[in-house]
């Protein structure tokens, strides 16, 4: 099989699981396609939502000491969670971000799905997971994590895709280069990977978070008077939910 790497899944982690969840779904026009009883064992609950190919799924810790709480504690909840990649072979590019000292922090074997995460230490910014399942290289084939039908969920009436991801970092270049290495992307022309259906931009901030998703929209004017509708603080033409920032284009 061809060497590929393609953006599955953001994940995104919030204190309380329900009003995130219900903000994204009425403000975005998304519906939720499965939530998944195995993260329990975490000490989390989740939903996720699919915005075209791509899965935005929330979680929340619902007991303490979870890696998803500690990581709410040391960011003051601001940034996302994963950056969640489905490859050809997940154990290889494990083994290339292990030599480059980037160490794996978990290994997910349930079959057919087989993935695996990096330290976010190592990662900086978020977690990086690469997972594939077996006989689907279908983007809209089979995906467990999302549930056995997650295709009939999607709704493209108000969003149609996720475009892009902001990373912030004080050395947003060299964040780029260091993510370009484990993903196998060299960074293009100023601090940016673009893969086949989502580009990764890296720009300056204080801190290193993945700070921002940008979506492509029917109509942004009513995506941003939903927003206020329901309480938050809109500027321009994004919105702060789930500790990241929404970005409307068209």
């Amino acid at each position: 099989m061809a060497p590929y790497v393609r953006l599955r899944q953001i994940c995104l982690v919030a204190p309380q699981l329900a009003p995130v969840i219900s903000d994204i779904a009425e403000i975005m026009g998304l519906a939720v396609c499965y939530r998944d009883g195995n993260v329990a064992k975490y000490g989390l609950e989740n939903a996720l939502l699919p915005v075209d190919a791509i899965l935005l799924e929330v979680v929340a810790p619902f007991k303490d000491g979870t890696t998803a709480g500690r990581f709410i504690e040391k960011t003051g909840g601001r940034g996302g969670y994963m950056a969640i990649f489905c490859c050809n072979d997940p154990d290889e590019r494990g083994r290339n971000a292990n030599a480059m000292g980037v160490r794996t922090a978990n290994v997910i074997d349930h079959a057919p799905y087989h993935g695996v995460q990096l330290h976010p230490r190592d990662c900086r910014a978020a977690f990086i997971e690469f997972n594939h399942t077996d006989g689907s290289d279908d983007i809209l084939g089979a995906y467990p994590p999302a549930g056995p039908n997650w295709q009939k969920f999607i709704r493209k009436d108000v969003t149609q895709a996720l475009t892009a991801v902001e990373m912030q970092s004080p050395d947003p270049q060299g964040l780029a280069e260091h993510w370009g290495k484990i993903i196998g992307v060299a960074p293009g022309s100023g601090a940016e990977l673009k893969l086949p259906n989502a580009t990764f931009r890296f720009v300056k901030g204080a801190s290193e978070i993945m700070s921002a998703l940008e979506f492509r929209v029917t109509d942004a004017a009513s995506v941003l008077h939903a927003a206020k509708a329901r309480g938050l603080a809109v500027a321009g033409n994004e919105f702060l939910l789930g500790g990241v920032t929404f970005r409307l284009g068209a």
